[in-house]
């Protein structure tokens, strides 16, 4: 058990798994096996590698009221602001995978090089999934920093037992944790689930972040589905006015499949209408292939989403890895 026997039930808890009240669990593994081996199934080839023409060398610090978010590439981030340096969902190897030779594998580099990293002082780790969870990067980043590393219940104990040396801390939804004078990051229910393997589903906790800065409120959203919108109504109505949300806009075809776990970026463009977040950038689009769409089909959507919204390009956007964005 992944650290969710010492707690009590609650509402999204019952003393053995993990679940969403407003949410639905995740497909069975005929399901999987359906879509993965379908004959029907058609599934679009991506190119071996797709250079980004971006690479940022981000600053020691940012201070002052401003934020700095440098987008590395899948659902990783450099937030810098109040002199802080918080990394969302770092994942710098080659593979998310259980398996270093097999999985998914990086079509393009990350935005910022390892070694150009500035000290990171925090780790936000949204979910137990390889493409958000990835020990290797958190080893590393223990290894050269010794960061903070805030999580959902029950990753802590992923981590620390793969490395002892990971400073993980887990917590529950709507819990806030002071990361510095100024900045905070509370978690938030998501539409998601989470595993590491074939028998600990929703062993443990997945979650959003909303990381309150000088320059506003940042919504990081890890890997959601839309459902009915409410998961990002109720973010808005409890944490808003908020000054940008991180929306993933990939892995999401087949639909029969996908829906309830990833947006759509014509969900993403409803999630960001329903958050009310004064701007938006995309992300988990571009880097892994997961899913049956193409390399570019995300960003193309995404554009066609905001055109029928009425919602003007520049106030969602998707970048490309080493591409930065200052707040």
């Amino acid at each position: 058990m992944h650290g969710s026997s010492n707690k009590p039930p609650s509402d999204h808890f019952d003393g053995r798994v993990f679940f969403d009240p407003d949410g639905v669990p995740p497909k069975a593994l005929r399901d999987v096996l359906r879509w993965q081996l379908g004959g029907n199934r058609k599934r679009a080839v991506w190119p071996k590698w797709v250079p980004s023409q971006h690479a940022d060398t981000p600053p020691a610090r940012v201070d002052g009221n401003k934020a700095r978010l440098s987008f590395v590439g899948h659902a990783s981030w450099l937030i810098q602001t109040a002199g802080r340096n918080i990394l969302v969902d770092p994942v710098w190897s080659k593979r998310v995978s259980p398996f270093a030779f097999a999985g998914p594998k990086r079509r393009n580099d990350p935005g910022i090089a390892f070694e150009a990293l500035p000290d990171i002082d925090t780790v936000l780790v949204s979910h137990g999934h390889y493409d958000h969870l990835d020990i290797v990067t958190l080893s590393r980043l223990a290894k050269r920093f010794s960061p903070r590393v805030i999580t959902p219940l029950g990753n802590d104990l992923t981590m620390r037992r793969a490395d002892p040396d990971i400073r993980a801390e887990a917590f529950d939804w709507h819990q806030r944790v002071e990361l510095a004078d100024g900045v905070a990051v509370t978690l938030v229910p998501t539409r998601h689930w989470s595993a590491r393997g074939l028998f600990d589903r929703n062993q443990c906790l997945w979650a959003s972040f909303v990381i309150e800065t000088p320059a506003g409120k940042i919504y990081a959203v890890g890997d959601s589905g839309y459902g009915e919108g409410k998961h990002f109504r109720e973010v808005g109505r409890m944490h808003g006015p908020l000054r940008l949300a991180l929306l993933p806009i990939g892995a999401y075809e087949p639909r029969w499949f996908m829906k309830d776990q990833h947006m759509n970026p014509s969900d993403a463009v409803m999630a960001l209408a329903d958050c009310g977040a004064a701007q938006a950038l995309a992300h988990h689009h571009g880097t892994f292939r997961l899913t049956d769409e193409a390399i570019d089909a995300p960003a193309i959507a995404l554009g066609e989403a905001l055109d029928q919204a009425n919602i003007p390009h520049e106030r969602f956007v998707a970048l490309k890895p080493g591409q930065v964005v200052e707040i």
